[in-house]
């Protein structure tokens, strides 16, 4: 079965073994099976990959659950021995006053207790040998002289069986082992962690690459979770509203930037609460500590002072100059490409020669690369393009229109070209309101200018309209009404 399918009755059946180690997180299965119904073998070898990517993925986040769950035996035991301390301790103070007395039990019934210790022991601990020094352990509690010897003698017996029986539950490492002892012997040893562990956040980001989520906001959220994580872990606070808030505080940052923090938060918190089965019931009946954070809104004229500014055209025109003065070719030639078209710089960076295609007889750019669905688009070339695009599809080295030495791990070419962008327009004065979004803004202020329609503005920069007639129903206008259109932005004036 080294393609997963098996035929049953005529009909094809993906299947998928179940790693040992993890069956316990499916509820003690060993196959995973999935009727394909079909009885194609053509068809079935198709139809059984999204469920074997599926498989794959929860398999390997399962392992990084039980991973996690495995990071929890510290807290628990810690919690154990202080529990075990404290009745422990309440045993000490009535042998200290002599109030504990021992044999009030009847040989027999002493025998009885001890049987039922011992098959609680054989339950807990499976090496027959260990039972046996326990149980040594425990006769020789029993047979200490004084009643201070005896509970001491049984506290003794108590931890070291408590060690062991973590050990054995969370299949401790011997490093591990002698910690669990220190714990067991003085619970404060141990100090409190953050929950979001880094096993946690592996399986997190696990679950959110199963789903096509972008390398760049994994990354990104992942960032802020281990942020919290150590704040977490440095201040010693358990995780809710007030511990978030006091976090928020701590960061220097813009409201917007605390916003992204939070939902971070929130959608780490929703999945751990969907898929983690420890962390499900820690907080149990627990709202999100994420929500509901007052944070400070810039409102009416501060707003405004804080959006990004357009460029006025001869300020283009300026910006192109000065780019080829400093020999940047390439930022030149996008800031014309930006004027002329109103796209965003990365779906720019990112045209190929493919990409310039006919359609309806019209010469266009084939934006297949975009930030939203609405970005997804076709834009003719303006007439003030043409020879720039030829000449661009003739000079390429790589099939890039515009070439780029970035080498983002996110596959992002415009890096280095908004970056040479903004040490020009610093240059030239501008303000941090003055960015290459700036020429986007531009363009479609242009376009509202010269009375082009607002449905054919949004298409051309790909944005939708809020309107299920255009956005859902409609095909889009015509090339010749997009061309007829974008020629409407005006020539940029000389230098």
């Amino acid at each position: 079965m080294a393609d997963n399918l098996e035929q049953q009755g005529g009909t094809w059946h993906v299947r998928k073994s179940i790693p040992k180690d993890v069956r316990k997180e499916f509820g003690g299965r060993k196959i995973l099976s999935k009727s394909l119904e079909t009885g194609l073998r053509s068809e079935a070898m198709k139809r059984r990959l999204p469920y074997l990517t599926q498989w794959t993925a929860e398999i390997a986040a399962a392992r990084l659950q039980a991973k996690a769950a495995k990071e929890d035996w510290r807290p628990d035991l810690a919690m154990l021995a202080g529990e075990l301390d404290a009745r422990i301790g309440a045993k000490l103070i009535s042998a200290s006053k002599g109030t504990l007395t021992f044999g009030e039990l009847e040989p027999d019934e002493r025998e009885v207790s001890k049987q039922m210790l011992l098959n609680e022991l054989r339950l807990a601990i499976k090496d027959p040998e260990t039972v046996q020094d326990f149980l040594a352990l425990l006769e020789k509690a029993t047979n200490a002289g004084s009643a201070l010897d005896k509970v001491q003698g049984m506290a003794d017996f108590m931890r070291a069986a408590t060690a062991h029986i973590c050990t054995s539950d969370y299949d401790l490492s011997p490093t591990e082992m002698t910690e669990a002892k220190a714990i067991v012997r003085d619970p404060t040893v141990y100090k409190p962690k953050s929950p979001i562990t880094t096993a946690r956040i592996e399986a997190f980001r696990k679950y959110r690459e199963a789903r096509a989520i972008s390398a760049k906001n994994i990354d990104a959220q992942e960032s802020k979770l281990e942020k919290l994580s150590a704040f977490l872990a440095t201040s010693g606070k358990p995780l809710d509203f007030d511990c978030v808030s006091a976090w928020l505080d701590s960061i220097t940052a813009a409201s917007k930037t605390k916003t992204q923090y939070l939902n971070a938060g929130n959608t780490f918190w929703k999945w751990a609460m969907q898929n983690d089965a420890r962390w499900k019931e820690d907080y149990k009946g627990v709202i999100t500590p994420f929500e509901r954070h007052d944070l400070p809104q810039l409102k009416g004229r501060a707003k405004k002072d804080a959006q990004r500014v357009a460029f006025e055209g001869s300020e283009i025109t300026t910006l192109y100059a000065a780019a080829q003065d400093k020999k940047l070719h390439a930022l030149a030639d996008l800031i014309l490409l930006g004027a002329y078209t109103g796209a965003r710089i990365e779906e720019l960076c990112q045209l190929r020669t493919e990409n310039v295609i006919e359609d309806e007889g019209v010469q266009s750019f084939d934006i297949v690369d975009s930030k939203t669905v609405a970005g997804i688009r076709v834009v003719p070339v303006h007439p003030a393009l043409a020879e720039l695009v030829k000449r661009l599809m003739k000079d390429t080295k790589d099939g890039y229109l515009i070439p780029s030495k970035a080498n983002n791990k996110y596959g992002i070419r415009s890096d280095l070209m908004s970056k040479a962008f903004g040490r020009i327009k610093k240059d030239l004065g501008f303000d941090r309101f003055h960015v290459f979004h700036s020429i986007r803004m531009t363009a479609i202020t242009q376009l509202v200018r010269a009375s082009v329609a607002g449905t054919i503005i949004a298409e051309l920069v790909g944005h939708e309209t809020g309107t299920v007639t255009y956005d859902v129903y409609s095909q889009g206008h015509s090339a010749a009404q997009k061309l007829e259109a974008i020629s409407k932005l005006p020539t940029l004036p000389n230098r």
